[in-house]
Protein backbone atom coordinates (compact mmCIF):
# COMPACT_ATOMS: atom_id res chain seq x y z
CA UNK A 1 0.00 0.00 0.00
CA UNK A 2 1.40 3.70 -0.74
CA UNK A 3 1.97 6.35 1.46
CA UNK A 4 -1.19 8.86 1.73
CA UNK A 5 -0.47 12.42 1.21
CA UNK A 6 -1.82 14.98 2.85
CA UNK A 7 -1.61 13.75 6.12
CA UNK A 8 0.49 15.54 8.94
CA UNK A 9 3.78 14.55 9.39
CA UNK A 10 3.80 13.39 13.24
CA UNK A 11 7.97 12.81 13.59
CA UNK A 12 9.44 16.26 14.58
CA UNK A 13 12.84 15.23 12.23
CA UNK A 14 10.44 14.58 9.23
CA UNK A 15 8.96 17.51 9.49
CA UNK A 16 12.15 20.04 9.76
CA UNK A 17 13.76 17.88 7.12
CA UNK A 18 9.98 18.87 4.99
CA UNK A 19 9.75 22.25 5.37
CA UNK A 20 13.97 22.25 4.79
CA UNK A 21 12.90 21.26 1.28
CA UNK A 22 9.83 22.97 0.35
CA UNK A 23 11.10 26.28 1.88
CA UNK A 24 15.23 26.41 0.85
CA UNK A 25 15.91 25.86 -2.71
CA UNK A 26 16.61 28.72 -6.11
CA UNK A 27 14.76 29.41 -8.55
CA UNK A 28 16.20 30.44 -12.29
CA UNK A 29 14.75 33.65 -13.66
CA UNK A 30 15.23 32.44 -16.54
CA UNK A 31 13.12 29.31 -17.14
CA UNK A 32 11.64 29.35 -13.28
CA UNK A 33 12.91 25.82 -12.56
CA UNK A 34 13.59 25.05 -9.00
CA UNK A 35 17.60 23.80 -8.10
CA UNK A 36 19.28 23.06 -5.07
CA UNK A 37 20.63 25.64 -2.87
CA UNK A 38 24.29 24.56 -3.48
CA UNK A 39 23.54 24.92 -7.54
CA UNK A 40 26.02 26.98 -9.78
CA UNK A 41 23.83 27.26 -12.56
CA UNK A 42 20.19 26.28 -13.84
CA UNK A 43 20.14 22.74 -14.36
CA UNK A 44 17.56 23.12 -17.10
CA UNK A 45 18.87 25.54 -19.25
CA UNK A 46 22.33 26.08 -17.77
CA UNK A 47 22.25 29.67 -17.18
CA UNK A 48 24.69 30.63 -14.02
CA UNK A 49 23.30 34.37 -13.79
CA UNK A 50 19.59 33.62 -13.47
CA UNK A 51 19.28 31.77 -9.96
CA UNK A 52 18.00 33.44 -6.96
CA UNK A 53 17.25 32.66 -3.78
CA UNK A 54 13.10 31.17 -2.92
CA UNK A 55 11.30 34.23 -1.40
CA UNK A 56 10.35 32.47 2.01
CA UNK A 57 7.89 34.96 3.43
CA UNK A 58 5.05 33.36 4.81
CA UNK A 59 1.96 34.41 5.06
CA UNK A 60 -0.74 34.53 1.67
CA UNK A 61 0.26 35.90 -1.53
CA UNK A 62 -0.62 39.08 -2.66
Amino acid sequence: MGVAIGLPIADAAKKQLAMERRLFFKVCMNCGSKNPLVATRCRKCGRSDSLRLKNRQTGPKK
